[in-house]
């Protein structure tokens, strides 16, 4: 489905005495993300998770290495040349667009504009409002409107793969549990291929196999259980960030 085959992203060290000196933050990775499958990636800040998920879409350029998707070599295609291949990815931190509202994103994501055709995607990610499609995408909605409407639109596309970085950031606790199931039955029901980057560890559960990102390198793959006493000599949080070592929250310290 998607290979990843010595994979690089390097950047010039500010640090280094020498401007030409290299940085690895993505560090030789090679792996097979296979078709149909949850994966969650994890590890501690800066270990590189979020840049390789966006070399992946296309955000970052490979410094060496290539990607290849269902076969085809994409590392030199465009954001939406992968787009169009199928592959979705949703931020952490959603844009915001004043004067563009949820109906009109959807639209141009889905090339919908049956408004009944439009509510059936509501129902299948869940928002029940049929007022919710004319709430204007700007800094007036609360954090967790925001990515309800950022998943729906990422859903709507119907990826083949969809890469989902950070999803809890800014909702509330309880909301988390729907969403993992949201996922989960698009990936069953649909087969689609989902990378969730995450310090959460509902989604850590949820997944067939859990990676750690370490130093730019995979430090482990496998099943959640096997992870355990790495994240834990990592001091890895997967609820938060901020936790302050709540074994309840669902945190690593």
């Amino acid at each position: 489905m998607l290979d990843l085959k010595d994979l690089y992203f390097t950047v010039n060290d500010a640090e280094a005495e020498s401007a030409a000196f290299k940085r690895h933050i993505i560090d030789g990775i090679n792996f097979t993300f296979e078709k149909g499958k949850f994966y969650a990636i994890t590890g501690p800040n800066g270990s590189g998770k979020t840049t390789l998920a966006k070399l992946i879409m296309g955000i970052h350029p490979v410094s060496g290495g290539k990607i290849l998707f269902e076969g085809k070599d994409i590392s030199d295609l465009t954001i939406t040349e992968r787009a169009k291949a199928g592959i979705a990815y949703s931020f952490q931190q959603p844009a915001r667009f004043k004067g563009i509202t949820f109906r009109d994103l959807l639209t141009i994501v889905t090339g919908i504009d049956d408004e009944n055709k439009l509510l059936g995607i509501l129902g299948r990610v869940g928002i029940c409002p049929l007022s919710f499609l004319d709430k204007e995408v700007d800094a007036k909605l609360s954090g967790g409107e925001i990515k309800k409407i950022e998943l729906a639109t990422t859903i709507a596309a119907n990826p083949k793969l969809a890469i989902y970085d950070e999803p809890d950031t800014g909702i509330d606790l309880w909301t988390i549990g729907p969403m993992v199931s949201l996922l989960k039955k698009e990936q069953a029901e649909r087969r689609t291929t989902t990378i969730v980057v995450s310090h959460n560890r509902a989604f850590l559960e949820a997944a067939d196999e859990v990676l750690i990102i370490q130093s730019g390198k995979i430090a482990y793959h496998g099943n959640l259980e096997g992870a355990l006493p790495l994240l834990e000599d990592l001091s890895v949080c997967t609820y938060r960030d901020s936790c302050e070592g709540e074994r309840d929250a669902g945190c690593f310290r």
